[in-house]
Order: structure tokens, then sequence, then C-alpha cells
């Protein structure tokens, strides 16, 4: 995605747990750069457009905050346009890509001005069809969360995103992109251009609701890379989650976790965002290419290790061999003990003594 050496994308999610402070947000890029993560992202939005009268979710209301709405709360974890570019320059001078989320129209119009090498659909704007449309027309690459949705609500959303991606103008009715989306082209315009990530969206997540094998269920169904977007606590899942194919992986982390505000219950600290990064690369290293075949280390070890056909008894040129004149022992060279059976009933074409090493498959018995 972001990785011109094909590896995992990893994403170090500040998100809003800058708490609306530009020291804070700037520290939070040098962690991400340090931790050896692909890039670090941040959330743009504004409270009054997004928030117009919702409650909060429980995982929101933090101590000290009951009486606060939604709207008050996001206000005070905006990330002013005017740090934007600073972030994205001191992001890229620390070797890592800056990022952002755009929860509305005229914060993803914004986020264009930056030329951003991708752009991320939240989970909660999933079904918000004119903002997924304007994603896909841009051109751009995405990546998808899918937290809170179905199946089909993910494939309704990819249909939205086939048609932005394949069309000039906005359609005139929802079965304009459903007739689109019957196209077998439909969904290959997808390829190259969007992953999708598993999600669950709870801050934390419990274990028993993590689903990594829904994650496979997306892959198989619509042929489409796969990631994961991780609220859980600690760094197990991601990393599990990398073992199962994930191609991306989101995390959450923080300064600290006694900060106030929603994320940071359910984020990494520095030094656990490190362990992350270098978990996963542990165990993409050791996934390999897949095709099962002896590796440059085993040649060694294959001659030690693998036995060879040897007499067993003394065995007289011309003899015809039975299952008693056989036996297998490690000997470095000679044939294969899958050759058992073929020897059984020829010829010998030599002496052997005990022990000896079988290195031809004789005759046949009728010649």
């Amino acid at each position: 995605m972001m990785n011109d050496n094909n590896n995992v994308t990893i994403i170090a999610e500040a998100g809003v747990n800058h708490n609306g402070d530009r020291d804070t947000a700037f520290a939070l890029v040098d962690v991400a750069a340090a931790s050896g993560a692909s890039a670090v992202k941040f959330q743009t939005f504004n409270a009054r457009r997004l928030a117009a009268g919702a409650p909060k979710a429980d995982y929101q209301k933090t101590s000290g905050t009951e009486n606060e709405s939604q709207q008050e709360m996001l206000a005070r974890l905006e990330l002013p346009e005017s740090w934007h570019g600073d972030l994205q320059r001191h992001a890229r001078s620390q070797g890592i890509e800056f990022l952002s989320t755009a929860f509305d129209l005229q914060s993803f119009r914004f986020l264009r001005s930056l030329d951003l090498p991708v752009y991320k659909v939240p989970s909660g704007e999933l079904t918000n069809a004119p903002l997924l449309w304007a994603f896909a027309n841009s051109q751009v690459p995405l990546i998808v969360s899918t937290g809170m949705a179905t199946l089909g609500e993910v494939e309704q959303a990819l249909a939205v995103l086939a048609h932005g991606y394949c069309h000039d103008r906005e359609p005139g009715s929802v079965a304009e992109i459903w007739q689109h989306w019957s196209q077998s082209s439909a969904l290959e315009a997808l390829r190259g251009k969007v992953t999708l990530l598993h999600c669950t969206s709870q801050y934390p997540v419990a274990l028993e609701e993590v689903n990594l094998a829904a994650m496979d269920t997306m892959a198989t169904t619509f042929r489409l890379p796969v990631g994961y977007s991780d609220h859980t606590l600690g760094v197990a899942i991601p990393v599990a989650a990398v073992a199962r194919g994930a191609r991306v992986i989101e995390k959450h982390f923080t300064l600290d976790r006694s900060m106030p505000g929603p994320d940071h219950r359910a984020s990494l600290e520095p030094d656990e965002l490190t362990d992350m990064v270098r978990q996963i690369r542990t165990v993409e290293a050791a996934l390999g290419t897949g095709l099962k075949r002896v590796q440059p280390s085993e040649w060694n070890t294959r001659q030690a290790a693998r036995q060879q056909l040897i007499a067993a008894r003394p065995i007289r040129r011309g003899q015809v061999l039975g299952h008693e004149d056989l036996a297998t022992a490690r000997a470095g060279q000679g044939l294969s003990p899958v050759r058992f059976w073929d020897l059984v009933g020829r010829v010998a074409d030599q002496d052997y003594a005990p022990g000896e090493v079988i290195t031809t498959a004789g005759g046949n018995h009728d010649v």
C-alpha cells in the first residue's frame, strides 16, 4: 500500500490522542516514526458538522465528562487545518508517512490538498454513500474500515466505491449503483485501489468479539486485500492478524494511557507500539512465499537425516531381491526408501555386503 518492499503496512493511529495540543501531536509523530511504523494517522473533522445531536458512545463517557455532549467532546479533539501541513512535513522529515481520516466532504476536500498517498474510510462512514463516492472519485487508493458492519453493508459500500472509481458523475439513484455493480468490471475496478480492514468498533474490544475469521470471509468473498484495525489491549491480536494474511494493520497509540480522552485506554504506549512493529516484522519474515520447498539451510540436514536403502544381509549378483534383503539407514547417499517396493522382485546387478548402500534399482526378474 505504501511500502515499496511489499511489507505489511503498519499504521500508528494517533487519532484524537493529541487532546487538542499541538506539541502532543508532534510528539506522537516522533513516537510513531521511532517505532518503525509505516505511517502515522490522525483524524480530520469539524465537530459542528460531524455531530448534530447524537449521544456519546459508552467508551466515550470518560470520568468527569458525563454531562458533555458528543459535539462538545469532539470540539476539544479537532485537529486544526493549520497544523496538518506542518505535521505532514515533520512526519516526512522523520521518515514516516502522514495520513488523516476525513469524516465529512469538506474535510476530505481539504485533505486532497495535502496529496496523501492513500485515504482512510472510517467505520462510521461505511454507509455514508456521498462521502464514499467522493473518496473513490478522487482515484486515490482507499483503506476501508468495516467496524459495526454486516457483510451486506460492506458489499453496498464497495458498490458505491466502484461507481465512484468508474464514473465522472454521481449516480442518479441507488438502482444505478447496483446495476453497475452487477457488471464484472465493477469489482475489477477496485483491485489495486481498495483494502478492507476488519474491525470491531469498541474500545477496548473483548477477545470474544474480535472475530478475526471475518477478515478471511471478506478476503474470500470480495477477493480484495484485507487488513485489521485493532482495538484490543496488547499486541497479540494484530500480530495474529498478520499471520492470517492481513496486509494492513492499524493500531491506536498514545504517549500515556492515563491521559484523559476517549481512546487512550485502548491505545498502546510508545514501547508497546515499538514491540508490536517488531513482532509483526518477525512474523512477516517467517511467513515466506507459501511455496513448499527445501530451504537452502536444509540441504545439509537433509543429507544427514534422510535414510537410504541398504543391504540387510549379503546379496549376490543375480539374486532376486526380497523384503528381507533390504533395510534402511542414514547413509548419506543411495536410493530413497520410496524405491523399496520397486526393488523387491528385481534381480541384483552386483554383490552387496550387509549394510552396503544400494546404488541401482537392478534388473527385472523376467530378464
